[in-house]
């Protein structure tokens, strides 16, 4: 079996602090596999309101999550306090491919990465458009490739 790419807290552009929460953890006393996309979603989300000027409630552009995985290397539970390390691989026109992590806070290694790709799209017409200047100059901060 090949050996999983290390995921270090040194490779990603921004943190975003998240709060376990009680109901969080599953049966076998950890944070159940499908939060994490929750997390993801939610560091993504913040970073792109705060920074990019997302309007979630009356924009005229929304991100819809076209694709996703996660792969696991430790457990995690409430209430560990984390945070979600955040870079882009790849920018397109109207298309966005994050690169997360998530981090113990403090700690170099990171106990789950995953990716997830938003494409832009009008509100009115769900037809995908081009990332608006103001999100765009938010994403290229993260990028990790120079033809981002």
């Amino acid at each position: 079996m090949a050996e999983q790419p290390q995921h270090l807290r040194a490779d990603y552009r921004h943190f975003q602090p998240i709060t376990t929460r009680w109901h969080d953890n599953d049966i076998y006393g950890h944070v159940n596999n499908v939060v994490y996309y929750s997390y993801f979603d939610s560091a993504v989300n913040a970073y792109l309101i705060e920074r990019g000027g997302l309007d979630i409630h009356e924009g005229e552009v929304v991100g819809f999550v076209v694709s996703s995985s996660c792969d696991y290397f430790a457990s995690i539970a409430f209430p560990d306090v984390l945070e979600v390390g955040l870079r882009v691989g790849k920018l397109g026109n109207s298309s966005v491919q994050y690169e997360l992590a998530i981090f113990k806070a403090g700690e170099a290694q990171a106990c789950a990465a995953g990716r997830f790709v938003h494409v832009f799209v009008d509100r009115a017409s769900n037809r995908p458009t081009p990332i608006p200047a103001g999100l765009r100059q938010a994403l290229e901060a993260l990028a990790v490739e120079a033809d981002c």
